[in-house]
């Protein structure tokens, strides 16, 4: 029959930092939340603002993955089809 699963010490010692880790950004986030607020920002507005964001990064893996293929095509690296379409490598 299978045995059950047991987490040994160290699993659970890397499980509980990453708890702690993950309730230190939550706690961050909330803070950062209440300051945003605190300055005038309404909920909506964050929550338009997250999604604009969400947004522009999809569209910009897009644009990496064309850009990753047209140089495998090429036989060049990205970064050096960036200047051809004025692109800054801060982008």
């Amino acid at each position: 029959s299978p045995r059950s699963f047991q987490p040994n010490e160290a699993s659970e010692e890397a499980l509980q930092c990453e708890i702690e880790e993950l309730k230190r950004k939550d706690l961050a986030l909330d803070q950062e939340i209440a300051q945003l607020l605190s300055e005038g920002y309404s909920l909506e507005e964050l929550d338009k603002h997250i999604s604009l964001l969400h947004e522009y990064n999809e569209i910009k893996d897009a644009g990496q993955m064309l850009l990753g293929k047209l140089a495998v095509i090429r036989g060049v690296t990205t970064k050096k089809l960036y200047p051809e379409y004025d692109l800054d490598l801060s982008d």
